[in-house]
């Protein structure tokens, strides 16, 4: 009897939020002002706070002049100051928490500060806002009846100078609220688990007889637990475990090369997918409409926006606009400021604009992840896109695919070679490559002009990963599980040269 009441409960209490959320829906380039205002007075006293003068700075203008535009190699230096004891650096309040990230572009590990204000005011109340948003869209709702099955990294924490650092998802599950953790399963000593061929029958063990109705995690990963969850039980489908299942949290990768895989497995017309968009750096944008695949984007994280048209990134005439001169459908590189101390800091996303009245987006791709070795401009939305066409035409299921260009030689034209890992192959291989090659086409009118009577460009290669392909590439290289991801799209070959030698060789898994 206890668990509806908790459920209506914890209901009202979210909605609360609703009101809130309408104020920067209502003014959401002053609330964006006001936000950045109060970000630099707090860090007037810090070393980056007396450096820039934020103490006499009035304006966004002003900001803009003063302040560069920063990568992670720029602020390491004083990123490492604090790691190493040092505090009012870049941010006034102590910072003892950083998450550490490779990305998926950079074999050196980043270290990203997370200040508590990071954690309460932008983590912990996006997690928040994203049940809110759910709940007042889904009226009937038993979401608090049972648990949500959560899969976050693993707890790689080390201490350095009273400092730590590991996962950003085991920062969170250490500092979790106990209203959080007591709606979670599995323990937080199984979700903290390093060994990740060890801790998925660990988390399915634990998980198998609660009553789950939601989870959260990467769509690639979680459908790796969720079909090994089948695999030891014997059942068909997920509903035959939980079935009180009726929402999906996710984020961390592209939905649609995986979409139809999930409705296999969950085969409940009134199932919900709801995603987020966010990363080591802070919490962006939740989709706020169910059955939609745009994100609205928060703007009272204590996160100030701009962008950078991708039309000018890396040039000279690269410029940076604030929220409210974005456009409709152009691809921005995102720079954010930050309650942690991360200053007018380009996290390397890619983002284009799907509503100016509310902001709604969607991520469109990395600023390193895109081939333009030819002019052809393709992004990963593109070939997350041509995927799943090409998936549903010729019946076939995919793990996951690189790509990278076959760069000219003498008269030899270039091309975009592919490496793709099967979980149902199509019948016909030849098949498949000719519908995606011509379905990306299809999409991007700069690989269509390239690809045009074979001009620049020869069709696309396709080579058939061995089982396990990915898995063992990534495990290789001690990223298993998590938030690690495989590149989807690189300029070099640097990637799928690796796995080509890798496809060679006999899985041991």
């Amino acid at each position: 009897m206890a668990l509806p009441i908790i459920n209506s409960v914890a209901t009202w209490f979210l909605k609360k939020r609703i009101h809130q959320i309408e104020l920067f829906l209502k003014y959401p380039n002053e609330v964006q002002e006001e936000l950045l205002l109060n970000l630099i007075r707090t860090a007037e006293n810090t070393v980056i706070g007396k450096q820039f003068g934020f103490s006499s700075i009035k304006s966004y203008q002003e900001f803009a002049e003063r302040v560069p535009v920063s990568t992670y190699e720029d602020l390491e230096p004083l990123i490492e100051r604090t790691r190493t004891g040092e505090q009012n650096v870049f941010w006034n309040t102590p910072i003892k928490w950083f998450a550490k990230s490779s990305g998926t572009t950079n074999a050196k590990s980043k270290f990203i500060p997370v200040s508590n204000e990071s954690l309460q005011n932008c983590h912990y109340n996006a997690s928040k806002d994203l049940l809110s948003l759910y709940l007042n869209n889904n009226e009937e709702s038993q979401l608090f009846t049972g648990k949500s099955l959560r899969l976050g990294g693993s707890k790689q924490l080390y201490e350095d100078n009273n400092t730590f650092f590991g996962d950003l998802s085991a920062i969170l599950i250490d500092n979790m609220p106990i209203w959080a953790e007591f709606s979670s399963t599995p323990s937080n000593k199984v979700s903290l688990m390093s060994e990740w061929e060890t801790k998925i029958p660990a988390i399915i063990n634990e998980t198998i007889h609660e009553n789950v109705t939601s989870f959260a995690g990467v769509p690639s990963w979680m459908l790796v637990l969720m079909n090994k969850t089948l695999e030891a039980t014997g059942k068909g489908n997920l509903l035959e475990i939980w079935p009180n299942l009726e929402v999906y949290f996710h984020g961390g990768v592209s939905f649609e090369p995986y979409r139809d895989q999930y409705k296999k497995i969950l085969p409940s017309s009134g199932f919900q997918y709801y995603e987020i968009y966010n990363a080591s750096e802070g919490f962006f944008a939740i989709q706020d409409l169910n059955n939609s695949s745009d994100l609205l984007l928060m703007l009272d994280y204590g996160i100030f926006y701009e962008f950078i048209p991708m039309d000018t990134f890396g040039t000279p005439e690269q410029k940076i606009i604030r929220l409210s001169e974005v456009e409709l459908n152009k691809n921005y590189a995102i720079v954010i400021t930050t309650n942690a101390g991360l200053w007018r800091y380009m996290i390397g996303d890619t983002i284009r604009f799907t509503s100016l009245n509310p902001y709604r987006i969607r991520v469109s791709g990395r600023t390193k992840h895109h081939i333009n070795v030819f002019g052809e401009e393709l992004i990963v939305e593109n070939t997350d896109k041509a995927i799943a066409k090409t998936c549903k035409l010729t019946n076939s299921e995919v793990i996951d695919y690189t790509v990278a260009p076959v760069f000219m030689e003498g008269k030899e034209k270039g091309a975009h070679e592919w490496m793709v890992e099967f979980k149902i192959p199509p019948a016909n291989a030849e098949e498949f490559r000719q519908i995606l090659d011509e379905t990306l086409q299809s999409l991007n009118s700069d690989y269509e002009a390239k690809r045009h009577n074979n001009m620049t460009l020869n069709p696309l290669l396709l080579n058939v990963a061995r089982t396990n392909l990915f898995y063992d590439w990534l495990k290789e290289r001690d990223k298993l599980g998590g938030q690690h991801k495989i590149p989807r799209l690189s300029n070099q070959r640097n990637y799928l040269q690796e796995l080509l030698e890798m496809n060679l060789e006999i899985s041991e898994f």
